[in-house]
C-alpha cells in the first residue's frame, strides 16, 4: 500500500489542504483534485499529481479516479443533490478500484436526513467500500472566511445563534483526523468520528476572545433569522442556498443542540485539539482592517 495513489478531493480547501500536507509528510503519493489542475499546482507545486475534477462531468473522472486505492471525499458546497451530482462519480471510483473512502461529513448528519451529507453516508454504508465518516463540528475558520468582513470591517459577529453555545473545531484538527484514517485504513474502517474541540462557546464568549486578541471591541449581534438572511444575501453575498443552510446551522445552536463535545482528537491524534483562543492568535492578522 505504500506506493498506492491516494486521491484528495477539494485539495485546495481549508480541510483538503491539511489532508494533502499530512499525507505528503508521511511520504505518500498524492493525487490532488480541484476545480482546475492549475489551482492545485499553485498551492502545492510539483509535490502532487494535480488534476481537475467535476463530480458532474464524467469526462473528468478517469484522470481523477483511475488507479486510486484510497480517497478523501469532500462534497462541494454547491452540489446539494448527491444522488445525481456526486454518487455516480463515487460509483465510477468504486468500479475502478477505490477501496476506501474517507468522507468529510457534518456533526449530527446521522440524525438529520435533510442535509446532503446524510445521503452520501447512506450510500457509503451500502457501497461495499471501507468507509470512514469525519463529522466535523463548527469550524473556527468560518470566522476567517464566511464571516470575515463582518469582523474585520464592521467589528461584529452577526449570526442568529441567540445565546446558544457551539462546539467549535479547527480545520487543522479535522484534516489531521481524516489523514490518520487514510494512513491506517484498518484502524478506522467503517467508523464514524465526530470531531470537535474541547470547549463549548457562546458567540458572546467568542466576541470577548476576539476583543482581547485584536485590541478593539468586537460585538456579537443577535439578529433574527429574517434579518440574518437579508444580511447574508445583501452584505455577505451568499447564494440563497448557502444562506438558508447557514441559518439552519445557527438555529441549531440557538436551540441548544450544537454543544456536544467528543474526545476524538485526543483519541486519534494523541494530543489536545486547538482551542479558539489559540486559533484567534494564530489568525489575528486576517481580521486587521485594511489601511486607508
Amino acid at each position: 500500500m505504500a506506493d498506492e495513489t491516494i486521491l484528495v478531493t477539494g485539495a485546495t480547501g481549508t480541510v483538503g489542504r491539511v489532508v494533502v500536507e499530512e499525507l505528503l509528510a508521511a511520504g505518500l503519493r498524492v493525487r490532488a483534485a480541484g476545480r482546475t489542475a492549475a489551482s492545485v499546482e499553485r498551492m502545492f507545486g510539483q509535490r502532487v499529481e494535480a488534476v481537475a475534477l467535476d463530480f458532474r462531468d464524467a469526462a473528468t473522472w478517469p484522470a481523477a479516479f483511475d488507479g486510486v486505492g484510497r480517497m478523501f471525499l469532500m462534497r462541494p458546497p454547491q452540489l446539494g443533490r448527491p444522488k445525481t451530482q456526486i454518487i455516480p462519480a463515487l460509483e465510477y471510483a468504486r468500479g475502478h478500484g477505490t477501496g476506501q473512502m474517507v468522507f468529510l461529513s457534518l456533526q449530527g448528519a446521522e440524525r438529520n436526513k435533510a442535509v446532503p451529507h446524510a445521503a452520501i453516508e447512506a450510500w457509503l454504508r451500502a457501497s461495499g467500500v471501507a468507509w470512514t465518516f469525519v463529522r466535523a463540528s463548527f469550524f473556527h475558520q468560518n470566522l476567517t472566511t464566511t464571516h470575515l468582513t463582518d469582523i474585520r470591517d464592521r467589528d461584529e459577529i452577526r449570526v442568529p445563534a441567540g445565546r446558544g453555545a457551539t462546539a467549535f473545531v479547527d480545520a487543522e484538527d479535522v484534516g489531521a483526523v481524516a489523514a490518520a484514517a487514510l494512513l491506517d485504513p484498518a484502524a478506522h474502517r467503517d467508523t464514524a468520528w465526530t470531531v470537535t474541540g474541547n470547549e463549548v462557546l457562546t458567540y458572546d464568549q467568542v466576541a470577548r476572545i476576539l476583543t482581547a486578541e485584536l485590541g478593539r471591541p468586537i460585538r456579537y449581534a443577535r439578529p433574527g433569522i429574517l434579518h440574518y438572511l437579508i444580511h447574508a444575501r445583501r452584505t455577505l453575498g451568499m447564494p440563497p442556498g448557502m444562506a438558508l443552510v447557514t441559518a439552519a446551522i445557527y438555529t441549531t445552536a440557538r436551540l441548544g443542540l450544537a454543544g456536544g463535545l467528543t474526545g476524538t482528537v485526543r483519541r486519534v491524534l494523541g494530543r489536545d485539539p486547538i482551542g479558539f483562543a489559540e486559533f484567534a492568535h494564530r489568525e489575528r492578522r486576517v481580521w486587521e482592517p485594511a489601511p486607508p
